[in-house]
């Protein structure tokens, strides 16, 4: 739920894929968007926002002072930051997704800033540095008197059913965490993005946590199954056992990698979040794994 007004909606992370999205939809909407970017962003993503209409700003979130000055009128922050996809030199876990977060937060919060977004992701089993700095934002920031409001999403469709984590649907290949009978609720980036939009200027969003998922409770293997049907072709799976993984979190050899290991047994893991209530108050029509494999296979 949005309307038209001059004050500035403030995306962190504009030049990431859901960050960028944001940014899009907000345009659309003839929002007032500012983006904020560093230094060394890659030139065509800032070309990309620049060209859709936001105002880009560059700061970094481990630098507060630029963050205080990058929150001059702003209304709305909406933070989708992380270093686990796009990471520039002396990023890491604890500098950005923690310490990082915890500085947007201050610093909209001495701002004035009225209504905070946070992306976060659902609670997971494991605890795991990612999963930690993402609780510490979230608790810093129903701590700071401004409203908010917590998306907490499942498994991105366009990161876990992909071939950077193994999901290699051009060759017909999939590794699967566990034995790929559990279900979840796998989410569309682009959904995550409209809901992000559509919590701002709604009161029924205020001081709310979300946990996000998609409209369908699919295992696994239902997932590859589906993917089968659209593209004609069997697929090879190969499965990485729950045990394999939890030694390879013991040994893993920093926050980053112990991080990724812990997703991984939690894709493995049972997850159903209904939507029902939340669809009511973030009315958004979400994509199936169905609708997301015809357009990828």
């Amino acid at each position: 739920m949005i309307k038209a007004n001059d004050a500035s909606i403030l995306v962190i992370g504009a030049t990431g894929f859901l960050g960028t999205e944001i940014c899009r939809r907000l345009t659309a909407a003839n929002r007032s968007v500012k983006g904020l970017i560093r230094a060394g962003s890659d030139p065509a993503k800032v070309k990309a926002l620049q060209d859709a209409g936001v105002e880009t700003v560059t700061g970094d979130m481990k630098d507060p002072a630029s963050i205080n000055e990058a929150m001059k009128g702003v209304s709305t922050v909406i933070s989708t930051a992380t270093s686990t996809i796009s990471r520039q030199e002396g990023d890491s876990i604890e500098t950005v997704d923690d310490a990082g977060q915890l500085n947007v937060v201050e610093a909209a919060k001495n701002a004035g800033v009225k209504h905070f977004v946070f992306i976060s992701f659902h609670s997971m089993p494991q605890e795991f540095p990612l999963q930690t700095a993402k609780r510490n934002a979230e608790q810093a920031l129903m701590e700071s008197g401004m409203d908010y409001t917590i998306l907490q999403p499942t498994m991105f469709m366009e990161m876990w059913l992909s071939p950077i984590v193994g999901f290699n649907y051009p060759e017909a290949k999939a590794t699967i965490y566990g034995d790929g009978k559990n279900k979840l609720c796998w989410v569309s980036l682009e959904d995550v993005a409209a809901l992000a939009v559509a919590s701002v200027d709604n009161p029924e969003a205020i001081n709310k946590v979300f946990e996000i998922g998609g409209p369908d409770a699919l295992s696994p293997l239902e997932v590859v199954k589906i993917f089968e049907d659209s593209s004609g072709r069997s697929f090879t799976v190969e499965h990485v056992p729950v045990e394999a993984l939890l030694a390879q979190k013991n040994n893993a050899p920093d926050s980053l990698s112990q991080s990724f290991t812990s997703l991984m047994i939690a894709y493995a893991d049972e997850k159903l979040i209904p939507m029902e209530e939340t669809i009511r108050i973030l009315p958004v029509q979400l994509k199936t794994v169905k609708e997301y494999a015809s357009t990828v296979s």
